[in-house]
This record gives C-alpha cells, structure tokens and sequence, in this order.
C-alpha cells in the first residue's frame, strides 16, 4: 500500500500491515520531528522587498511551513508576500524585517504584518486571518509608543485626567478654574498676537486681565467693576 498523508501537518500515516520493521523509523520522524515542528518550532525564514516568498508543507518531511514561530528576517515592504500552504494551522509571526509583509494563502489577501510586530495568525483552510480578536482585559508593563508619531508617557497630564496623577478622574470644578486661570488663550481674529486673556479666582470675585493687566471684576453678588470707560449700545 503506498503511504498516505495527515490533512495539514502531512505526517505518514501507515497502513495496515506497511512499513514491517520500519515502524520506529517513521513514527520517531513524525513525533520526534515533525509533531515538534507544529507544537513548538522556531523558524528564520528571509524574505526580500517586492518578493514572494512560498513557504512549502512537505509530506513526511521536515518544512518551515510546519513550524509554530516563524520569524522574517531581510527587507520588507510593497509587494513583499509570504505564501504558506492552505493547510489549517496557527502561525505565530515575528517580522523582524525592514517592513511590512504580507502573509498569505497564494491567490487571497491575507494579513499584512507591520515591521517588528509579533502576531498570532492562522490559515482557516482557505486564507490567513488574525486568530484573536477579544481579550477580556490588558496590563502594560511599560508606557506605549503612538504609532502614528509621538511618544508614550507613564501618566496623562492635564486636569481632564487627574491633573496628572495618572487615573482617570473627572476634573474638579477648581481644577477647570485653575487651568482656564494660569493658561491665558489666544484669540488671533481679536487680539492679533499682542497678548492674552485670563481669568483669575480670588475668594469671592472673578478677575479678568488682558495682557496681565485687570480691567475687570465681577463679584459673588453680581457687582461688575470695570477699570476703564463703558460703552452702552442699550439700556444699562
């Protein structure tokens, strides 16, 4: 009988009555090899930009398309493909390139994996998808980098978040006072760069002050003092 071959991981499958004397052989090469490869094997495979490369699932055989962890190494970018066979299996991909590959079943889309990602992927049979989509909470041990420019930070600054301590707690109402007080705004249509407004608590009474000069104040019983002429255009 001539052998024959598991669905994905092609491991021999032997017959009734095949391989006399030779079972050892073939068994020790699909567990001690083979099996090993799926559960636990670590890969470098090169690729190059603009390149596809095809990764092969050889029958009864050690193949890199077999291996759990595969790491790309090389240069990435633009049409920079990676094509593993269209046998069910889980993919971890570490791209350890110079940019983004994509990885594929030949013919279909894929997932493309950015540089220095590590994904966890797996072929459905048909196409490569992302194997995980929820996780039920997340700790990070470090700060996070912002991909689209910027750096991470331990905390968040800013009295909308704490007032930099780090939790996400509503601002106080002293804290929203204190941050419109000591960071005076602009208003280029008005005052055309040549100084700013700010509002100033004191006990009872608002202050307010143009170019860090007060020119008003209005009080807890609704008493407006203005330093300065006023301009009626109605009843006052």
């Amino acid at each position: 009988m001539s052998a024959t071959y598991s669905t994905n991981l092609a491991l021999e499958l032997i017959g009734t009555g095949d391989q006399a004397g030779n079972w050892g052989a073939t068994n020790n090469l699909n567990i001690g090899t083979l099996l090993e490869q799926a559960i636990s094997g670590y890969v470098t495979q090169a690729v190059s930009t603009g390149v596809t490369t095809t990764l092969a699932m050889s029958q009864g055989a050690s193949a890199t398309a077999r291996n759990m962890f595969i790491e790309l190494t090389g240069t990435g970018g633009a049409s920079t493909n990676l094509v593993v066979p269209a046998n069910k299996k889980l993919y971890f991909v570490y791209n350890n390139t110079t940019g983004a590959v994509q990885v594929l079943v030949s013919g279909q889309i894929g997932i493309s994996v950015p540089v220095q990602a590590k994904i966890l992927l797996v072929c459905n049979g048909t196409d490569i998808v992302t194997a995980t989509s929820y996780m039920t909470s997340i700790s990070l041990g470090t700060p996070l980098s912002v991909s689209s420019g910027g750096t991470g930070a331990d905390t968040l600054t800013g009295v909308a978040y704490g007032n930099g301590t780090g939790s996400f707690t509503a601002a106080t109402a002293a804290q929203i006072v204190a941050a419109i007080s000591t960071t005076p705004v602009a208003n280029a249509n008005a005052i055309a760069n040549t100084g700013g407004w700010a509002v100033t608590p004191s006990a009872s009474t608002l202050y307010f002050s143009y170019a860090g000069t007060n020119i008003a104040s209005l009080d807890s019983s609704g008493n407006l003092t203005v330093v300065g002429n006023v301009t009626a255009y109605g009843t006052l």
